[in-house]
């Protein structure tokens, strides 16, 4: 067995209508926060939410909402710049991946006075900079607990990964009543990101005894959520997402994603596709490629979604793709990149990128870039 090394930075509040506790972990840090967020969280009110709840705890917020869907890291610029020249106490990031990616970057280089670029370069100030508090409202991220997060490099449009300082993550709010309502397509595809996350985290080279207790109540509950948008039973989901979601996270923190995950992003970073329909659509692929590399853990796999065992663990684990492709098709999630305006020529880079990324070495198959290539063309 692996050895188990596992840092997990911020206190954890999760349930419904916890975002009412941000002000009481924000005030320990001083008395002036950044808000750094989206201005589509400006619907419904939810934006000025948590800014009555922070000054009604005592917190004079600045509210910068000007980080784009798909934003660079450069995007975070300008949030450093007001939270030093304002000085700020802390940093809450309140939105989805992009904003919390900008949010980490905001207070990592805020008072360190560290460049984008060197952040990029992995040179990382190990301390002077400001406590970041997450406010996630897209619950499908696997760097949430992890020491590096994924940011995309301003120079070549390329996914990268940040080391995070210890101690730069203080707290997060998993509050599912703050998710944006999607329609049934797109937030199921959320539910197959977050489950081929956890999959490829339960098969990866770190994964050891704390990653599988995580990843083996995440991988039922998406198979359960995916059942339920089956059964246009939609009730509760958000608070069954959000609870998926932090188990998938704390799963990858102690294991690490593999390329599917790694290739989502790579898109997401060149291209205006969302991420998680991506990774949707190069799930099944990856269960294939899976499936040869590692059969006992797929059909693992298999049984956590509800197949029956078959009487050899390669036929079990087949189970696995054969339900993620009836359910995708069941529910009309695309299947193909190509229905996103993608075409195999302008893939090359990604699949280089996608490769580049660190936790790639902990992939249980040998992942080349031409590897990856091919996942990209079967998935086209």
């Amino acid at each position: 067995m692996l050895d188990v090394s596992f840092r997990l930075d911020p206190e954890l509040i999760i349930g419904m209508d916890t975002v009412s506790r941000a002000g009481t972990i924000c005030r320990r840090y001083g008395k002036r926060a950044l808000l750094v967020t989206e201005h589509n969280l400006h619907e419904n009110k939810k934006i000025e939410r948590l800014v009555a709840i922070l000054e009604d705890s005592g917190i004079e917020t600045i509210v910068y909402d000007e980080i784009p869907a798909q934003a660079k890291a450069n995007a975070a610029e300008k949030a450093a710049i007001l939270a030093r020249d304002a000085r700020c106490s802390a940093i809450i990031a309140f939105g989805g991946l992009a904003v919390q990616a900008m949010g980490r970057i905001a207070a990592i280089s805020a008072n360190s006075g560290a460049e984008i670029p060197d952040l990029l370069e992995g040179k990382i100030p190990e301390d002077n900079f400001l406590p970041y508090i997450a406010v996630p409202t897209a619950l499908r991220d696997p760097f949430l607990f992890s020491s590096c997060f994924a940011a995309v490099d301003p120079r070549d449009r390329q996914i990268k990964l940040i080391s995070s300082p210890r101690g730069l993550c203080v707290g997060a709010i998993i509050d599912g009543g703050l998710s944006e309502p999607l329609g049934e397509a797109v937030s199921s595809s959320f539910a197959l990101d977050g489950l081929c996350i956890s999959v490829e985290a339960y098969c990866s080279g770190r994964a050891g005894i704390l990653s599988d207790a995580f990843l083996e109540q995440a991988i039922p509950r998406y198979t359960r959520i995916l059942q339920r948008y089956e059964e246009s039973r939609f009730d509760g989901l958000e608070e069954e997402m959000a609870c998926a979601g932090v188990l998938m996270a704390l799963g990858a923190a102690a294991s690490a994603p593999g390329i599917g995950t790694a290739l989502a992003y790579a898109i997401n970073s060149r291209f205006p596709v969302d991420k998680s329909r991506c990774a949707a659509v190069l799930f099944p692929h990856v269960l294939d490629k899976l499936i040869a590399a590692r059969p006992e853990r797929i059909a693992k796999v298999a049984v956590l979604m509800g197949e029956p065992a078959a009487a050899s663990a390669a036929e079990t684990a087949a189970l696995a793709a054969a339900s993620v492709r009836r359910r995708m098709e069941t529910l009309k999630v695309p299947a193909r990149l190509q229905e996103f305006g993608l075409s195999l020529d302008r893939l090359v880079s990604t699949a280089e990128a996608a490769r580049g990324l660190g936790f790639i070495a902990f992939s249980p198959w040998a992942v080349a870039a031409e590897d990856a290539f091919e996942l990209l063309k079967a998935a086209l």
